[in-house]
């Protein structure tokens, strides 16, 4: 399955705007038919993005078991497992400030015996990159 690939450009996160009308509309379609999409942010490189998608996969490898150790008093905040109300393909990883090395890390750390630094370090700078 494909997802589509939606790109969030500065100009169109300017709510009001029409490109942000536009923008807006492509989330929603894309929401309701996929249950997800591909971000493309230019301040985000092509590199971290292949990386940290490659990464995404790992996350959904981990057993059920870790993965269940993600929670959270706030809804959609913790591991969010398949259900028959969203899609048996769904699965969601609530992670606090992924600006945080040490959130990321603990994250990590939850999932992944060695708290696999190669995610840590990846997330945390998809995040800062987002943030800059």
């Amino acid at each position: 399955v494909e997802f589509p690939v939606i790109q969030f450009r500065p100009s169109d996160l300017k709510r009001g705007t029409n490109g942000w009308r536009r923008l807006c509309k492509r989330v929603r379609e894309a929401c309701e038919t996929f249950g997800c999409f591909e971000v493309v942010y230019e301040k985000i490189s092509a590199k971290v993005r292949e990386e940290t998608l490659e990464l995404m996969k790992e996350l959904t490898e981990v057993p059920v078991e870790r993965k269940q150790k993600n929670i959270s008093p706030l809804p959609y905040y913790g591991w969010v497992g398949p259900c028959n109300q969203v899609s048996l393909l769904y699965e969601g990883f609530g992670l606090g400030d992924a600006s945080n090395y040490d959130s990321v890390k603990t994250f990590a750390q939850l999932m992944w015996p060695d708290g696999h630094p190669p995610f840590c370090n990846t997330v945390h700078t998809m995040a800062t990159q987002i943030e800059s």
